[in-house]
Protein backbone atom coordinates (compact mmCIF):
# COMPACT_ATOMS: atom_id res chain seq x y z
CA UNK A 1 0.00 0.00 0.00
CA UNK A 2 1.33 3.29 -0.93
CA UNK A 3 0.53 6.08 1.62
CA UNK A 4 0.31 10.30 0.54
CA UNK A 5 1.60 13.17 2.42
CA UNK A 6 -1.90 13.17 3.36
CA UNK A 7 -1.76 9.52 4.84
CA UNK A 8 1.34 11.09 6.98
CA UNK A 9 -0.37 14.20 8.15
CA UNK A 10 -3.38 12.17 9.31
CA UNK A 11 -1.36 10.14 11.38
CA UNK A 12 1.20 12.61 12.79
CA UNK A 13 -2.26 14.26 13.86
CA UNK A 14 -3.55 11.58 15.46
CA UNK A 15 -0.60 10.42 17.06
CA UNK A 16 -0.07 14.02 18.44
CA UNK A 17 -3.80 13.42 19.70
CA UNK A 18 -3.03 9.98 21.10
CA UNK A 19 0.11 11.60 23.56
CA UNK A 20 -1.67 14.97 24.52
CA UNK A 21 -5.24 13.98 25.04
CA UNK A 22 -5.08 10.07 25.84
CA UNK A 23 -1.79 8.29 27.24
CA UNK A 24 -1.45 11.05 30.35
CA UNK A 25 -5.00 9.97 31.86
CA UNK A 26 -4.93 5.92 31.13
CA UNK A 27 -3.78 4.86 34.17
CA UNK A 28 -6.62 7.40 35.88
CA UNK A 29 -9.08 6.52 33.63
CA UNK A 30 -7.80 2.43 33.96
CA UNK A 31 -8.29 2.56 37.97
CA UNK A 32 -12.21 4.85 37.54
CA UNK A 33 -13.14 2.19 34.78
CA UNK A 34 -14.14 5.08 32.71
CA UNK A 35 -13.43 8.25 30.94
CA UNK A 36 -14.81 11.21 29.98
CA UNK A 37 -16.26 10.24 26.57
CA UNK A 38 -18.48 13.15 25.41
CA UNK A 39 -15.51 15.61 26.09
CA UNK A 40 -12.98 13.60 24.56
CA UNK A 41 -15.34 12.77 21.24
CA UNK A 42 -16.12 16.30 20.64
CA UNK A 43 -12.57 17.07 20.41
CA UNK A 44 -11.89 14.23 18.17
CA UNK A 45 -14.72 15.44 15.98
CA UNK A 46 -13.67 19.04 15.87
CA UNK A 47 -11.07 17.35 14.22
CA UNK A 48 -12.97 15.21 11.70
CA UNK A 49 -11.56 11.54 13.27
CA UNK A 50 -14.59 10.34 13.93
CA UNK A 51 -15.82 10.59 10.16
CA UNK A 52 -12.59 10.10 7.87
CA UNK A 53 -14.22 8.25 5.58
CA UNK A 54 -17.94 8.95 6.04
CA UNK A 55 -19.65 11.61 3.64
CA UNK A 56 -18.54 15.06 3.14
CA UNK A 57 -22.62 15.92 3.55
CA UNK A 58 -22.85 14.98 6.78
CA UNK A 59 -19.61 15.91 8.10
CA UNK A 60 -17.19 13.63 7.62
CA UNK A 61 -13.65 14.14 5.71
CA UNK A 62 -15.06 11.57 2.76
CA UNK A 63 -11.83 9.83 2.09
CA UNK A 64 -11.39 6.06 1.03
CA UNK A 65 -11.08 3.25 3.99
CA UNK A 66 -6.79 3.49 3.64
CA UNK A 67 -6.97 7.09 5.95
CA UNK A 68 -9.12 5.34 8.76
CA UNK A 69 -6.90 2.19 8.62
CA UNK A 70 -4.01 4.83 9.36
CA UNK A 71 -5.79 6.14 12.23
CA UNK A 72 -6.58 2.75 13.95
CA UNK A 73 -2.95 1.98 13.61
CA UNK A 74 -2.30 4.97 15.41
CA UNK A 75 -4.78 4.96 17.87
CA UNK A 76 -2.95 1.81 18.87
CA UNK A 77 -0.17 4.12 20.67
CA UNK A 78 -2.67 4.60 22.99
CA UNK A 79 -1.45 3.15 27.36
CA UNK A 80 -4.80 1.83 27.13
CA UNK A 81 -7.32 -0.65 25.01
CA UNK A 82 -10.54 0.64 26.02
CA UNK A 83 -10.19 4.24 24.65
CA UNK A 84 -9.11 3.48 21.44
CA UNK A 85 -11.90 0.79 21.37
CA UNK A 86 -14.66 2.88 22.45
CA UNK A 87 -13.48 4.90 19.65
CA UNK A 88 -13.46 2.24 16.93
CA UNK A 89 -17.27 1.83 18.23
CA UNK A 90 -18.50 4.87 17.24
CA UNK A 91 -16.17 4.77 13.82
CA UNK A 92 -16.27 1.38 12.68
CA UNK A 93 -18.84 -0.58 14.25
CA UNK A 94 -22.11 1.31 14.82
CA UNK A 95 -22.27 3.89 12.13
CA UNK A 96 -20.99 2.06 8.64
CA UNK A 97 -24.26 0.64 7.98
CA UNK A 98 -25.98 4.06 8.69
CA UNK A 99 -23.60 5.84 6.72
CA UNK A 100 -24.06 3.19 3.42
CA UNK A 101 -27.88 2.27 3.94
CA UNK A 102 -29.70 4.63 6.23
CA UNK A 103 -32.25 7.33 4.90
CA UNK A 104 -31.30 10.92 4.71
CA UNK A 105 -33.14 11.57 7.92
CA UNK A 106 -31.47 9.35 10.08
CA UNK A 107 -27.93 10.70 8.69
CA UNK A 108 -28.70 14.13 9.27
CA UNK A 109 -30.20 13.22 12.98
CA UNK A 110 -27.31 10.33 13.48
CA UNK A 111 -24.68 10.09 11.79
CA UNK A 112 -24.18 13.94 11.68
CA UNK A 113 -23.88 14.35 15.11
CA UNK A 114 -22.10 10.98 15.37
CA UNK A 115 -18.95 12.34 13.50
CA UNK A 116 -19.44 16.09 15.04
CA UNK A 117 -18.33 14.29 18.44
CA UNK A 118 -21.77 15.12 19.62
CA UNK A 119 -23.13 12.30 20.16
CA UNK A 120 -21.86 8.61 21.03
CA UNK A 121 -23.14 5.79 19.73
CA UNK A 122 -22.82 1.47 20.35
CA UNK A 123 -23.81 -1.49 18.39
CA UNK A 124 -26.77 -3.53 19.88
CA UNK A 125 -25.48 -7.27 18.68
CA UNK A 126 -24.44 -9.93 21.20
CA UNK A 127 -26.70 -11.41 23.87
CA UNK A 128 -26.23 -13.58 26.23
CA UNK A 129 -27.01 -16.50 25.06
CA UNK A 130 -26.09 -15.08 21.20
CA UNK A 131 -22.62 -13.64 21.15
CA UNK A 132 -21.08 -15.18 17.98
CA UNK A 133 -24.12 -17.09 16.82
CA UNK A 134 -25.54 -13.62 15.23
CA UNK A 135 -28.16 -15.54 13.82
CA UNK A 136 -29.30 -16.52 17.61
CA UNK A 137 -30.40 -13.29 18.67
CA UNK A 138 -33.57 -13.22 20.44
CA UNK A 139 -34.46 -9.64 20.98
CA UNK A 140 -37.91 -8.81 18.96
CA UNK A 141 -38.81 -5.73 17.49
CA UNK A 142 -42.57 -5.63 17.07
CA UNK A 143 -44.89 -3.80 14.42
CA UNK A 144 -47.41 -1.62 16.11
CA UNK A 145 -48.92 1.54 14.03
CA UNK A 146 -46.06 3.29 12.72
CA UNK A 147 -43.72 2.22 15.26
CA UNK A 148 -41.72 -0.93 16.66
CA UNK A 149 -42.10 -1.87 20.15
CA UNK A 150 -38.78 -3.52 21.18
CA UNK A 151 -38.50 -6.14 23.62
CA UNK A 152 -35.06 -8.02 24.86
CA UNK A 153 -31.40 -7.41 25.90
CA UNK A 154 -27.82 -6.81 24.62
CA UNK A 155 -24.98 -8.13 26.94
CA UNK A 156 -21.49 -6.51 27.02
CA UNK A 157 -22.30 -3.18 24.70
CA UNK A 158 -19.22 -0.96 24.75
CA UNK A 159 -20.17 2.61 25.03
CA UNK A 160 -23.48 1.46 26.33
CA UNK A 161 -23.84 3.45 29.76
CA UNK A 162 -22.70 7.39 28.05
CA UNK A 163 -24.15 6.43 24.67
CA UNK A 164 -26.85 8.58 22.98
CA UNK A 165 -27.90 5.78 20.53
CA UNK A 166 -27.89 2.60 19.66
CA UNK A 167 -27.64 0.64 16.46
CA UNK A 168 -29.80 -2.45 17.21
CA UNK A 169 -29.77 -5.73 15.89
CA UNK A 170 -33.30 -7.39 15.83
CA UNK A 171 -35.85 -9.59 14.91
CA UNK A 172 -39.34 -8.14 13.16
CA UNK A 173 -41.02 -10.99 11.61
CA UNK A 174 -41.02 -14.73 11.83
CA UNK A 175 -39.27 -15.38 9.11
CA UNK A 176 -35.57 -17.59 8.67
CA UNK A 177 -33.19 -16.28 11.14
CA UNK A 178 -31.21 -14.42 7.83
CA UNK A 179 -34.44 -12.88 6.64
CA UNK A 180 -35.79 -11.66 9.78
CA UNK A 181 -33.96 -9.63 11.23
CA UNK A 182 -33.29 -5.51 10.95
CA UNK A 183 -30.93 -2.63 11.97
CA UNK A 184 -32.92 -0.25 14.30
CA UNK A 185 -31.56 2.90 15.34
CA UNK A 186 -32.68 3.32 18.98
CA UNK A 187 -32.50 6.80 21.14
CA UNK A 188 -30.73 5.62 24.21
CA UNK A 189 -33.15 8.19 26.15
CA UNK A 190 -36.14 6.06 24.98
CA UNK A 191 -38.75 4.94 28.27
CA UNK A 192 -37.86 1.18 29.04
CA UNK A 193 -34.43 1.28 28.27
CA UNK A 194 -32.49 -0.11 31.42
CA UNK A 195 -28.57 -1.29 31.99
CA UNK A 196 -26.53 -3.30 34.73
CA UNK A 197 -24.14 -1.90 36.54
CA UNK A 198 -20.50 -1.75 34.57
CA UNK A 199 -19.42 -4.95 33.56
CA UNK A 200 -16.09 -5.88 35.69
CA UNK A 201 -14.12 -6.70 32.99
CA UNK A 202 -10.92 -8.89 32.46
CA UNK A 203 -9.53 -5.84 30.84
CA UNK A 204 -10.32 -2.39 28.17
CA UNK A 205 -11.32 -1.41 31.72
CA UNK A 206 -11.48 2.22 30.93
CA UNK A 207 -14.31 1.64 28.57
CA UNK A 208 -17.86 1.39 29.80
CA UNK A 209 -19.61 -1.52 29.41
CA UNK A 210 -22.97 -2.65 30.40
CA UNK A 211 -25.86 -4.73 29.77
CA UNK A 212 -29.11 -2.87 27.88
CA UNK A 213 -32.68 -4.09 28.46
CA UNK A 214 -35.11 -3.43 26.35
CA UNK A 215 -38.77 -3.47 28.15
CA UNK A 216 -41.81 -2.50 25.40
CA UNK A 217 -38.99 0.82 23.87
CA UNK A 218 -40.73 2.16 21.38
CA UNK A 219 -39.46 3.72 18.13
CA UNK A 220 -40.45 4.62 14.86
CA UNK A 221 -40.52 2.37 12.29
CA UNK A 222 -38.45 5.27 10.05
CA UNK A 223 -35.44 4.70 12.20
CA UNK A 224 -34.70 1.23 10.33
CA UNK A 225 -31.63 1.44 8.26
CA UNK A 226 -32.53 0.10 4.78
CA UNK A 227 -35.78 -2.21 4.15
CA UNK A 228 -36.78 -4.71 6.86
CA UNK A 229 -35.18 -8.44 7.10
CA UNK A 230 -31.36 -7.41 5.46
CA UNK A 231 -30.10 -6.58 8.94
CA UNK A 232 -28.02 -10.06 9.17
CA UNK A 233 -26.91 -8.97 6.00
CA UNK A 234 -25.95 -5.28 6.62
CA UNK A 235 -24.29 -6.36 9.91
CA UNK A 236 -22.14 -8.79 8.33
CA UNK A 237 -21.10 -5.94 6.03
CA UNK A 238 -20.66 -3.89 9.21
CA UNK A 239 -18.28 -6.47 10.63
CA UNK A 240 -16.09 -6.69 8.07
CA UNK A 241 -14.92 -2.85 9.09
CA UNK A 242 -14.92 -3.89 12.54
CA UNK A 243 -12.73 -6.69 11.61
CA UNK A 244 -10.10 -4.70 9.75
CA UNK A 245 -10.14 -1.70 12.44
CA UNK A 246 -9.33 -4.45 14.82
CA UNK A 247 -6.52 -5.82 13.38
CA UNK A 248 -4.93 -2.41 12.01
CA UNK A 249 -5.32 -1.41 15.84
CA UNK A 250 -3.15 -4.24 17.11
CA UNK A 251 -0.50 -3.79 15.11
CA UNK A 252 1.25 -0.76 16.85
CA UNK A 253 -0.18 -1.74 20.18
CA UNK A 254 2.22 -4.86 19.54
CA UNK A 255 4.86 -2.82 18.80
CA UNK A 256 5.23 -1.30 21.26
CA UNK A 257 4.60 -3.93 23.56
CA UNK A 258 8.06 -5.21 21.50
CA UNK A 259 9.69 -1.68 22.03
CA UNK A 260 9.55 -1.57 25.60
CA UNK A 261 10.71 -5.10 26.43
CA UNK A 262 13.74 -4.33 24.20
CA UNK A 263 14.20 -1.21 26.47
CA UNK A 264 13.45 -3.19 29.83
CA UNK A 265 16.29 -6.23 28.21
CA UNK A 266 18.73 -3.98 27.99
CA UNK A 267 18.26 -2.15 31.12
CA UNK A 268 17.77 -5.28 33.45
CA UNK A 269 20.86 -6.94 34.19
CA UNK A 270 21.17 -10.88 34.97
CA UNK A 271 24.38 -12.80 35.86
CA UNK A 272 26.95 -9.89 35.03
CA UNK A 273 24.77 -8.94 31.12
CA UNK A 274 22.17 -6.95 30.01
CA UNK A 275 18.92 -9.60 29.33
CA UNK A 276 18.46 -8.25 25.96
CA UNK A 277 22.53 -10.08 25.18
CA UNK A 278 20.65 -13.69 25.29
CA UNK A 279 20.35 -15.18 22.02
CA UNK A 280 17.11 -17.05 23.19
CA UNK A 281 15.02 -13.24 23.85
CA UNK A 282 16.60 -11.28 20.89
CA UNK A 283 15.90 -14.13 18.59
CA UNK A 284 12.21 -14.37 20.00
CA UNK A 285 11.84 -10.75 20.13
CA UNK A 286 13.15 -10.36 16.13
CA UNK A 287 10.38 -13.60 15.66
CA UNK A 288 7.35 -11.60 16.82
CA UNK A 289 8.18 -8.68 14.87
CA UNK A 290 8.77 -10.15 11.72
CA UNK A 291 4.96 -11.71 12.52
CA UNK A 292 3.99 -8.23 13.40
CA UNK A 293 4.97 -7.54 9.65
CA UNK A 294 3.03 -10.28 8.53
CA UNK A 295 0.08 -9.30 10.35
CA UNK A 296 0.42 -5.72 8.84
CA UNK A 297 0.78 -6.62 5.16
CA UNK A 298 -2.37 -8.78 5.53
CA UNK A 299 -3.91 -6.11 6.86
CA UNK A 300 -2.90 -3.45 4.05
CA UNK A 301 -4.13 -6.09 1.75
CA UNK A 302 -7.52 -6.67 2.82
CA UNK A 303 -7.77 -3.07 3.18
CA UNK A 304 -6.60 -2.51 -0.89
CA UNK A 305 -9.49 -4.92 -2.08
CA UNK A 306 -12.32 -3.29 0.21
CA UNK A 307 -11.48 0.08 -1.17
CA UNK A 308 -11.90 -1.75 -4.61
CA UNK A 309 -15.14 -2.84 -3.61
CA UNK A 310 -14.56 -6.17 -3.46
CA UNK A 311 -15.54 -8.75 -1.28
CA UNK A 312 -13.09 -8.99 1.77
CA UNK A 313 -14.54 -11.06 4.23
CA UNK A 314 -12.26 -13.98 3.58
CA UNK A 315 -8.80 -11.92 4.09
CA UNK A 316 -11.10 -9.68 6.89
CA UNK A 317 -11.12 -12.89 8.77
CA UNK A 318 -8.00 -14.04 8.19
CA UNK A 319 -6.41 -10.87 9.65
CA UNK A 320 -8.81 -10.75 12.69
CA UNK A 321 -7.71 -14.01 13.40
CA UNK A 322 -4.33 -13.75 13.10
CA UNK A 323 -4.32 -10.57 15.38
CA UNK A 324 -6.20 -11.79 18.02
CA UNK A 325 -3.98 -15.44 17.86
CA UNK A 326 -0.69 -12.96 17.43
CA UNK A 327 -1.69 -10.54 20.39
CA UNK A 328 -1.98 -13.15 22.60
CA UNK A 329 1.58 -14.85 21.56
CA UNK A 330 3.43 -11.02 21.23
CA UNK A 331 1.94 -10.18 24.62
CA UNK A 332 2.91 -13.32 27.16
CA UNK A 333 6.30 -13.90 25.34
CA UNK A 334 7.13 -9.81 26.48
CA UNK A 335 5.62 -10.46 29.42
CA UNK A 336 7.88 -13.05 30.48
CA UNK A 337 11.22 -11.28 29.68
CA UNK A 338 9.70 -9.05 32.31
CA UNK A 339 9.56 -11.48 35.07
CA UNK A 340 8.15 -10.35 38.31
CA UNK A 341 7.99 -6.79 36.92
CA UNK A 342 5.52 -8.69 34.00
CA UNK A 343 3.03 -9.72 36.82
CA UNK A 344 2.49 -6.58 38.15
CA UNK A 345 -1.03 -5.05 37.25
CA UNK A 346 0.03 -1.56 36.27
CA UNK A 347 2.73 -2.74 33.78
CA UNK A 348 2.16 -1.88 30.29
CA UNK A 349 2.67 -5.03 28.85
CA UNK A 350 0.55 -6.81 31.75
CA UNK A 351 -2.42 -4.13 31.03
CA UNK A 352 -1.46 -4.96 26.94
CA UNK A 353 -1.82 -8.67 27.85
CA UNK A 354 -5.02 -8.33 29.44
CA UNK A 355 -6.51 -5.87 26.95
CA UNK A 356 -5.40 -7.49 23.97
CA UNK A 357 -7.19 -11.33 24.65
CA UNK A 358 -11.12 -9.35 23.56
CA UNK A 359 -9.08 -9.36 20.22
CA UNK A 360 -9.89 -13.24 20.04
CA UNK A 361 -13.77 -12.99 21.29
CA UNK A 362 -15.61 -9.49 20.47
CA UNK A 363 -16.55 -9.10 16.90
CA UNK A 364 -16.47 -12.65 16.38
CA UNK A 365 -14.43 -15.81 17.92
CA UNK A 366 -11.57 -17.08 16.21
CA UNK A 367 -13.45 -20.64 16.11
CA UNK A 368 -16.22 -18.13 13.90
CA UNK A 369 -13.19 -16.26 11.75
CA UNK A 370 -11.88 -20.41 11.29
CA UNK A 371 -15.37 -21.12 9.94
CA UNK A 372 -15.60 -18.34 7.60
CA UNK A 373 -12.26 -19.25 5.96
CA UNK A 374 -12.62 -22.98 5.83
CA UNK A 375 -16.13 -22.00 4.01
CA UNK A 376 -14.47 -19.70 1.80
CA UNK A 377 -11.66 -22.74 0.93
CA UNK A 378 -14.66 -24.81 0.28
CA UNK A 379 -13.25 -26.91 2.89
CA UNK A 380 -15.98 -27.54 5.27
CA UNK A 381 -18.27 -31.40 4.80
CA UNK A 382 -20.28 -31.31 2.22
CA UNK A 383 -19.06 -27.75 0.21
CA UNK A 384 -16.75 -27.23 -2.63
CA UNK A 385 -14.96 -23.78 -3.46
Amino acid sequence: MKFTAEHNALRKTVRDFVEKEINPHCDEWEKAGEYPIHDLFKKLGNLGLLGIQKPEEYGGMGLDYSYNLVAAEEFGLALCGGVPLSIGVQTDMCTPALARFGSDELKRDYLAPAIAGDMVGCIGVSEVGAGSDVAGLKTTARKDGDDYVINGSKMWITNSPQSDFICLLANTSDDSVHKNKSLIIVPMNSPGISFSTHLDKLGMRSSETAQVFFDDVRVPQRNRIGAEGTGFMMQMLQFQEERMWGAANVIKALESCIDKTIEYCRERKTFGQPLIDNQVIHFRLAELQTEVEALRALTYQACELHIEGKDVTRLASMAKLKAGRLGREVTDSCLQYWGGMGYMWDNPVARAFRDVRLVSIGGGADEIMLGIICKMMGTLPGKKK
